[in-house]
């Protein structure tokens, strides 16, 4: 009868299998693994199969065999190992699973570290810049590397992104004679050579470089490098804020982002979200990387190109801001509307009548539901001998929701 068992080496060795994975072994007629599980079971009398990067050839031989098979699997099959993969190819009522201590589990044990509360990053084949962003966005991570993307490189693009304030545990050959675990700061990785085999574990300690800012809507104005007058005002940006009811895990377009003020406010909004805030100016992207450091921002993305060009390589938007169009306001709405979901929300900002009837048409004509508000702020003149008022330009807030 066909079977396929996926069981975890864990970190013993032979040791670390349990009585019933041992039995599977021993009862299978096909095993597959790594050479260095294989390895373990010297007297298998059955067919063994070494895994290479060549996973397709597992997954036709698992096909084209009627015999119960074991595969084994480092730690647990499904944490960023081979159980994704024969799941996506393979028949699911076919398939069972044993897992075992991963290395991760085992490295926060080593350290003594609880570890619930980090965020788990594969960088094996990975983009470095995307392994990062979701490092930075958390204080505790657990990092798998791979020889491109070692511990040294992490360090060197953590560094540059003047997130440095990381202690830092690099957990080499766990489970083996050469298990060794060297504790240092991001700094310190750059002189360390890695071992093939290890877990890179970072702990926040502090924000390097950067001031610490508490969390608040309404940061003043100016708080912000920006092009004069190109900045959505404080007041303002409240307002939007709460207009696009951000929830903690959405993804958020910021188109024309200015000096990013609505994303920055937006990152503390979204604290498991995903921000990307869309720039063509060059002297605006500069003004944005500088706040995005000085206000520590850790989901934001910044994306220097022209909108709508470059909104099909990003990931589906629930809330989409726009601050500035660049005359392509409902090219750049129709790029919009065919990738928001129905229930997401659209919010524009617009400061002349022409903007305000533009969108006002489209989102009527695609079957919006359409709100607009006006903001009118005065603000007390500083040091003055009087309390007099200035007021600003009036803001069209136009909010609509897809049906």
């Amino acid at each position: 009868m066909k079977s396929i068992h996926v069981i975890g080496a864990g970190i013993a060795g032979h040791e670390g299998f349990t009585p019933q994975a041992l039995e599977l072994i021993d009862q299978a007629e096909l095993l597959l693994g790594a050479k260095r599980l294989l390895e373990l079971f010297p007297e298998f009398s059955g067919e063994k199969l070494a895994i290479g990067k060549n996973l397709a050839e597992v997954v036709a031989r698992l096909q084209g065999c009627d015999c119960r098979a074991v595969v084994l699997a480092s730690g647990d099959p499904l944490f960023f190992g081979i159980g994704r993969y024969l799941l996506r190819n393979l028949p699911e009522e076919l398939i069972e699973f044993l897992p075992n201590v991963t290395s991760v589990q085992y490295a926060f044990a080593k350290i003594r570290e609880p570890w619930d509360d980090a965020v788990f990053v594969s960088a094996h084949g990975r983009e470095l810049k995307d392994a990062v962003d979701r490092i930075v966005a958390n204080d505790k991570a657990a990092i798998l590397t791979d020889e491109v993307n070692n511990p040294a490189a992490i360090a060197r693009e953590l560094i540059n992104r003047h997130r440095g304030g990381y202690k830092a545990y690099l957990c080499e050959n766990l489970g083996t004679d050469e298990e060794r675990i060297r504790v240092t700061d991001v700094k310190g990785l750059l002189d360390l050579d890695a071992a093939p085999l290890n877990v890179l574990l970072l702990i926040k300690e502090y924000e390097a470089d950067t001031q610490q800012y508490v969390p608040t809507l309404g940061i003043p104005d100016d708080e912000f490098v920006s092009v004069k007058k190109l900045i959505t005002k404080e007041e303002v940006r409240v307002v939007t804020l709460a207009k696009l009811k951000l929830r903690h895990d959405m993804c958020l377009w910021d188109i024309g982002a200015g000096s990013g003020s609505i994303c920055i406010e937006a990152d503390h909004l979204l604290p498991n979200g995903r921000i990307f805030a869309v720039e063509r100016n060059e002297e605006c992207r500069q003004f944005i990387k500088e706040n995005l450091r000085k206000f520590n921002t850790r989901n934001v993305s910044l994306i220097e190109d022209v909108a709508p060009d470059c909104l099909e390589e990003l990931p589906d938007p629930d809330r989409v801001f726009i601050g500035g169009s660049g005359g392509k306001l409902w090219e750049i709405l129709e790029a919009v509307d065919q990738r928001l979901s129905s229930g997401g929300r659209v919010v524009l900002n617009a400061i002349t009548l022409d903007t305000l009837t533009a969108a006002n048409e489209y989102f009527g004509n695609a079957g919006y539901s359409v709100e607009v508000v006006t903001v009118n702020i005065s603000r007390t003149r500083p040091l003055s001998n009087y309390k007099m008022f200035e007021a600003y330009n009036p803001v069209y807030v136009i909010t609509a929701v897809k049906d």
